[in-house]
This record gives structure tokens, sequence and C-alpha cells, in this order.
């Protein structure tokens, strides 16, 4: 027992250090499903953390490789994170595939993916942020009758990934990826280059900012529909979570020409007063 309740501790020290936005909903928690959506997060980092670290791709491959079969096996019982996540297993319906998926989109950015349509993109989009909601709602719970409840955690992790997107997009070019659909750069005449990124924003960069932005915030839209499905607490978190990406997307929106210039941000101020809002139920 001291094993795991130092795993959790762990978990919990890896998520407050380095979940710069999603802490702020964890925190909303009741001290078991904290600890376990903090474990859930843990790993979901270290999926990440190899993605983007500095290995060659192939080594980064075979380490995701090394993770998908620990995910699978929940069998590491020198790891941390795997034993906290071994025991989450046992205590919530977490949908375990799910860590998968999150590894398959990690492959996919490894591997230089592009993507065409945003069918393709969508896809991506559920892997990497849909996997995280549907795993979330596996600790929070909810009715058997709200068979849509899946479903629209999924639509929400979506929102909040292509929010990243765009906030991110000057970054990514920078390290060689670019997710935007090849098919929305045509339709707005848009090519993504250093010397865009280094322009004014051009009213067809300014076009496409625009179109991307309500894409999101209908998604976002549809996502919000979990809320009422949860229980209070869960709300809480979720609204934190999903409210602080909202309302990044509305600072982008306010200001699109800044994701040339870097990465957007909220102050910890503002990320407070989302979850101050969110724990009041004002956010829907």
């Amino acid at each position: 027992m001291s094993d795991i309740a130092a795993a959790y501790r762990e978990c919990e020290q890896i998520t407050w250090s380095q979940a710069r936005n999603f802490a702020y909903g964890i925190r909303l928690l009741p001290p078991a499903k904290r600890q376990a959506l903090a474990v859930c997060y843990a790993f979901a980092r270290r999926v990440d953390d190899i993605g983007d670290g500095t290995l060659p791709a192939s080594e980064k491959l075979d380490q995701l490789e090394r993770a998908r079969r620990d995910v699978e096996t929940l069998s590491d019982t020198d790891d941390p994170v795997i034993v906290a996540l071994a025991d989450v297993a046992k205590r919530f319906p977490v949908p375990i595939a799910a860590f998968g998926e999150i590894i398959d989109g990690c492959v996919a950015d490894v591997r230089g993916t592009s993507y065409e349509t945003f069918d393709e993109l969508h896809h991506y989009c559920r892997c990497v942020a849909g996997s995280v909601g549907r795993l979330s709602l596996g600790i929070f719970g909810f009715g058997e009758k709200d068979t849509q409840a899946p479903q629209l955690a999924d639509d929400l992790g979506i929102a909040l990934q292509l929010t990243n997107i765009l906030r991110d997009i000057r970054e990514d070019y920078l390290n060689g990826r670019v997710y935007l659909p090849a098919e929305d750069l045509k339709k707005f005449d848009v090519t993504i280059t250093s010397t865009e990124l280094n322009a004014q924003l051009s009213p067809q960069f300014g076009r496409l900012m625009e179109f991307e932005i309500e894409r999101a915030r209908d998604w976002y839209a549809a996502g919000f529909k979990l809320l009422p499905l949860l229980d209070y607490r869960s709300r809480a978190c979720t609204g934190a979570m999903a409210g602080i990406y909202r309302t990044l997307l509305d600072r982008i929106a306010a200001q699109p020409a800044a994701v040339l210039r870097g990465r957007v941000s909220l102050p910890g101020k503002q990320k407070a007063m989302v979850a101050v809002k969110a724990l009041t139920g004002r956010i829907r």
C-alpha cells in the first residue's frame, strides 16, 4: 500500500509541475478522482515528452512501443506511473485502450504526418485529445442512460486540441510540423513559411484563422453539452479545464496575428478566475 501511495504522489508531482492548464481543473476533484486523473495525465505526459524530445525518430518510435506494451500489460512494478495506473484501472472503469490512441497520435507526430483534410485531422485530434476526454469520463462517471457522454467527452477534447493547434502554429512549424489541413490552406490561399510567420497578418491568413476559430467554437458548443451529465465536482473540473482553453481561443480570436509571433497564453490569475467560475457553475 505504501508503494502505491508513493506512486500516486509521484504522479501528482508530475501533474502539478507540468500541467499548466489542466492542473487548475484537476485540483477541483475529490481526492480519489484527483489522484486518478493525475495518474492518467502523468502517463500521457510521458508519451508527449517522448514525442517532443531530442532523440532520433527511430529511438522515439521504440520508446513509444515500449510505452504501449507497458500500458497494455500494466505489469512494471518498478515504474511508479505504471504501478499507480494499474491501481486506477482496478478502481475506475477507465478505457485503457485510449492510452494506445494517445500513443498512435504521438507516432504520427514523430513520423511527420501531415493532414490533407479535416477528417484526417479530426482522427488525429480524437487520438491525442478525445482519448483524454474519454479517460477522464471513466474517472468522473456518468449515468447509464447518458449514452452520449463518451462522444461528448471526445468532442470537447477535439475542441481543446484545435485550440492547441492554433496557439502553436509558429512553434509547430519551426519543429517541422503543420497541422492545419492542406485543403484549408488551399481554400484561403495560405502557405505557411518562415516569411509568413515573420510578416504582418495577411488578409488571407486572417480569413483562415477566422474559419478555424469558428470551427473550434462549434466543437466547444458540442462538447460543453457534457457538463450537465456530470456530478458537481467533475463538472467543475471539466468546466475549468475546457474553460481555460476556450478563453485562450477567445484571446487568439481577438489578436490572431499573435500566433505568428509566438505561443499565446493566459496569465495565471485569469486561469484561476476561470476555475472559480467553473466551481460556481458559471461556465456553460
